[in-house]
């Protein structure tokens, strides 16, 4: 039998769905895309095309391991975020579309903190706890000038990844004047007491331990489990970062931290526990969820 792109996809299609596979439509599409080297739009101009032995042998591959529930974005090494491309790999954490809610509240804090210039990123300092794959600061710098965010990750495999990313993508840093420094440590500790950042930044780890085991099996038994695991009620590292920020924000610097959709009550009762950080208001993903939430450090900004 001759297989087409056409073919092949509606045969990946009915597998991936006889196996229980949640987008098996769009799985299939970007399997075939990356075993032959080319867009998912190609695919459809070219439906009729053969595939070539070796081009079979691959898709055949992919397939085998995405039943075997390997992420899509490992078995391509990609993953798309804000309007970038970017490398990932197992060892790290995908970047999630609700993640870019933090990337927004980014934004609207630069302006806030450093005015309503031209360039809102100009001579602020962010310092992000764990950057993964480097994501968020690449897309805050795609929109933004001046700005120095530092980075902090502890996983060596993520850290590589994000080198290899912010490589990639040197466009929008050093014509910019932007500066993305990567720092590997746990927690924000290889800053010394006297670094006041004016914003910290973090997607932290925020799933109840004992829940990550009931994770769809790309998520539970692929990805990391430091980047999932937050603690018994998966709020450790926030409260952290509520206290890192209560004692090194200066007055007026803002705290942002990406949380779960049942987790904004929680939040809000660890930085009620700071007097030092004021609540601000929460942010909601596109689905209407509770995503972000942000403190400011009180007294006048300086």
């Amino acid at each position: 039998m001759i297989w087409t792109s056409q073919s092949i996809l509606n045969w990946c299609r009915a597998y991936f769905q006889e196996k229980g596979l949640p987008s098996p439509r769009l799985d299939g599409e970007l399997l075939l895309a990356h075993a032959l080297g080319c867009s998912r739009l190609d695919l459809y101009l070219q439906f009729d095309r053969p595939l070539s032995a070796s081009e079979l042998s691959s898709f055949k591959s992919l397939v085998r391991q995405r039943l075997e529930r390997v992420p899509v974005a490992y078995l391509t090494g990609e993953a798309g975020f804000w309007n970038q491309t970017l490398k990932v790999g197992p060892g790290c954490l995908i970047p999630r579309p609700d993640t870019e809610t933090l990337v927004e509240a980014t934004l609207v804090a630069l302006r806030e903190i450093g005015g309503q210039g031209d360039d809102p990123g100009a001579k602020i300092t962010v310092a992000e706890l764990g950057t993964g794959c480097g994501a968020i600061p690449l897309a805050v710098c795609s929109e933004v000038r001046g700005l120095t965010w530092i980075a902090v990750e502890l996983s060596i495999a993520a850290l590589a990844l994000a080198r290899e990313n912010l490589a990639l993508h040197r466009q929008i840093l050093a014509p910019r004047a932007n500066r993305v420094l990567l720092i590997r440590g746990d927690l924000l500790e290889p800053f010394s007491r006297n670094f006041r950042p004016s914003l910290v930044v973090s997607n932290p780890p925020y799933i109840p331990s004992a829940e990550i085991d009931s994770l769809e099996p790309e998520v539970s038994h692929q990805e990391p489990r430091a980047a999932l695991d937050g603690g018994p009620d998966g709020m450790d590292v926030h409260r952290y970062l509520a206290g890192y920020a209560a004692r090194n924000l200066p007055a007026g610097g803002q705290l942002l931290m990406e949380i779960g959709a049942a987790q904004e009550r929680s939040a809000a009762d660890i930085i009620a526990a700071q007097p030092a950080l004021e609540w601000a208001p929460v942010r909601r993903d596109l689905a209407g969820r509770p995503r972000v939430v942000s403190a400011r450090r009180r007294g006048a900004m300086e």
